[in-house]
């Protein structure tokens, strides 16, 4: 999954176009309930199941897209 997918959930569930690969998701407004809707995008497209922890962990698009990339190994 490329950080411009990420990026593109991120739009998607925070209801912004204002994001990119070093927004932090934490930052735009983001919480618990919107951090699982992530993740189960991600699950969803990818089948990589990650825990909130990792998008502690991993909270900008970058961060995330290279998360997925080290579990999908």
């Amino acid at each position: 999954m490329s950080t411009e997918d990420i990026v593109e959930i991120y739009k998607r569930v925070l209801e912004t176009d204002e994001i990119s690969a070093d927004s932090d998701f934490f930052l735009l407004g983001g919480d618990s309930l919107l951090g699982t809707r992530i993740l189960s995008a991600v699950a969803r497209t990818q089948g990589v199941e990650l825990t909130f922890e990792d998008l502690l962990a991993a909270p900008t698009p970058g961060a995330l897209a290279k998360k997925i990339a080290d579990v999908a190994r």
